[in-house]
């Protein structure tokens, strides 16, 4: 697997509601005082004991009818220890995850616990300096890297879409890049193998100079959800939509 992308969740995001001000009463002279509202709690669970061949689409499956913002695999020296973090659209929705502890993907049965922002944070940390050695304190480094090699990557004008809801439409993603001319069959939603969206997509631009242009949106938010947009081919489009047929 591909290392992992820096993922950075704003607390102030749609999925979590607008952050407000509130009022305590202070016994000062002064009597109440503004006081910044506690974070919100962080819709976060860990799964342990999936197959070591489990995919981003096996967790959203097992997870079926919840919103998924991220799935972040653990890995322990180089290889997948079989444990991840999923990071769901809302608070309430943790309770259903947990629901689904001690059930099946494959043959194998999967605990969920409940988990913790620091622990789903630490974790990308870890994430960012095993890929290829190295402190925690390099992360940032890395994932500038990685970036870095998105915006170097050739463009052919196709791009990929990964992290979409999965009602997701050809017209929202139109409005998604609502900057640029798209006709409708431009846009192919993958399937799996269910025939149900995966939660990827690939998108035809006029010409490569406007796929690069679109890059600007990477990691911008359609509806619930932050979007990963990645420059593709004509070729790997083609092999993802022959595979969910």
């Amino acid at each position: 697997m591909a290392p992992k992308r820096q993922r950075t969740i704003d607390p102030g995001s749609s999925f979590y509601g607008s952050p407000g001000s509130s009022f305590m009463y202070n016994s000062s002279p002064y009597g109440y005082v503004n006081q910044p509202p506690p974070p919100p709690p962080f819709p976060v669970v860990r799964l342990r004991g999936l197959p070591f061949d489990c995919t981003e689409i096996d967790v959203a499956e097992f997870f079926h009818g919840l919103d998924i913002v991220d799935v972040l695999f653990v890995h322990k020296g180089g290889k997948f220890s079989g444990e991840a973090f999923c990071v769901l659209g809302y608070i309430l929705q943790v309770d259903y995850a947990l629901q689904r502890n001690r059930h099946n993907i494959g043959r194998r049965y999967v605990e969920v616990f409940r988990s913790k922002r620091q622990e789903y944070y630490k974790a990308i940390a870890n994430e960012v300096s095993d890929a290829r050695g190295g402190s925690p304190r390099q992360s940032a480094s890395r994932a500038k890297l990685y970036h870095e090699g998105k915006d170097s990557a050739e463009h052919t004008g196709v791009l990929r879409l990964r992290g979409l809801p999965f009602s997701a439409s050809k017209d929202d993603i139109m409005d998604f890049f609502k900057d640029f001319v798209l006709p409708e069959d431009s846009i192919h939603i993958i399937m799996n193998l269910e025939c149900r969206p995966s939660g990827e997509a690939y998108v035809e631009f006029e010409n490569a100079e406007e796929s690069k242009a679109a890059m600007a949106k990477d990691r911008m938010t359609l509806g619930s959800r932050y979007i990963e947009l990645f420059p593709s081919s004509h070729s790997e489009m083609e092999d993802a939509i022959s595979r969910g047929q």
